[in-house]
């Protein structure tokens, strides 16, 4: 039986494994708290990829550990050696009679064989402390091991009309400083930044984290033919910080050979289908071990990802301002949807950043 006590362990846990965001992928977040029922023993959580798990951190800073204890874990303990040896096995060396664990591991590799090890063990174990979050803590490495492919964020600054532009193209600066600090944090804990060949043509942005982040990500350009002027940032900076351009069929090999000759890296994509390049490109950014990528337009391109279902995550930032105009922008564009009753659902959260509003959705399942 999940008591009160282990919900609030459980949460004092997940408030931890968020320390490791940005450190830990591919890895998923995880934390761990030992405690009785109202005495917390000791806390850890995984600090860095290729470092010690939560629990053998909570372990570790927990000295003797009273046969009253539970450890909570907000992901099943691994039972596998891959960087670090199995954690079931510091458990059950811990001497811990009981484990409350918050969501099974989906990678095949433990999914349950966690839980059946500690069973086996004697220890008493119960599963699904608060389930839902600790599902959403690992949602990027649930996607990676589910659909081989990385979190996709979509993310857009508007005016309270719903407009990224005026009618002429005038986008700068739609949100404010604070808010584009918050984007350049958001940029330095993903993998990869990506925007369409429209806007890296038009706006010419270098796409780095400013100050440098956690992470450095890939630049990556979606075009079906291999658009990038070699005169802007993104080809200047190839050398510093990776970029990569898809090609369709039929895009001009002496275009590709300029690219790569200023070291762009180019991703054929055996298609000229927008639409069939982007589940191709986000297989290969799966396959590169991306976790969490970052979308930031334009508007053709971030229509496409909704078209084909591929945005995960929602980070728009909404200014008081309005600029009206029938062909003034739009963030999104792409096929859509014809009935309302069809229309995507969002689990979302609200926060004011200075006078904008900052408006986050995880796409309800």
């Amino acid at each position: 039986m999940i008591t009160n006590h282990d919900q609030h362990w459980m949460k004092q846990a997940i408030e931890l494994a968020q320390k490791g965001e940005g450190h830990v992928e591919p890895n998923p977040m995880v934390g761990c708290v030992i405690a009785t029922d109202d005495q917390l023993i000791s806390s850890g959580f995984h600090q860095a990829f290729g470092d010690s798990h939560a629990e053998v951190n909570a372990i570790a800073n927990a000295g003797v550990i009273p046969d009253s204890a539970s450890l909570y874990v907000t992901l099943e303990p691994c039972c596998h050696t891959g960087k670090t040896p199995p954690c079931t096995q510091a458990v059950i060396e811990s001497g811990i009679k009981r484990v409350v664990i918050g969501s099974t591991d989906p990678n095949p590799a433990v999914n349950g064989d966690g839980i059946k090890a500690l069973e086996a063990a004697g220890i008493s174990v119960i599963s699904g402390c608060c389930e839902d979050a600790c599902s959403q803590l690992i949602a990027p490495f649930t996607t990676t091991i589910e659909h081989q492919r990385p979190w996709v964020i979509a993310k857009w600054a508007m005016t309270l009309d719903g407009k990224i532009a005026t009618r002429s193209g005038s986008s700068q600066w739609i949100s404010n400083e604070q808010s584009r600090e918050v984007v350049h944090r958001l940029r330095g804990r993903v993998d990869a930044i990506i925007v369409g060949s429209g806007t890296a043509t038009a706006d010419d942005p270098l796409l780095t984290a400013r100050p440098p982040g956690l992470r450095n990500a890939m630049r990556v350009v979606v075009s079906s033919r291999a658009e990038l002027p070699l005169e802007s940032q993104l080809v200047a900076t190839a050398s510093e910080l990776p970029v990569l351009v898809t090609a369709g069929l039929g895009t001009d090999p002496n275009k590709i050979s300029a690219l790569q000759g200023k070291g762009v890296e180019i991703l054929n994509c055996p298609t000229d289908s927008p639409a069939d390049i982007l589940p191709l490109l986000m297989i290969e950014l799966g396959k590169r071990g991306c976790t969490n990528v970052l979308v930031e337009g334009g508007a053709k391109l971030l229509g496409s990802l909704f078209d084909a279902e591929l945005v995960d995550e929602v980070n728009i930032f909404v200014a008081p301002k309005t600029v009206g105009g029938a062909s003034a922008p739009s963030p999104v564009t792409g096929q859509g949807l014809e009935w309302m009753n069809e229309a995507h659902q969002w689990d979302t959260t609200s926060e004011s950043i200075g006078n904008d509003v900052l408006i986050k959705g995880r796409r309800c399942r």
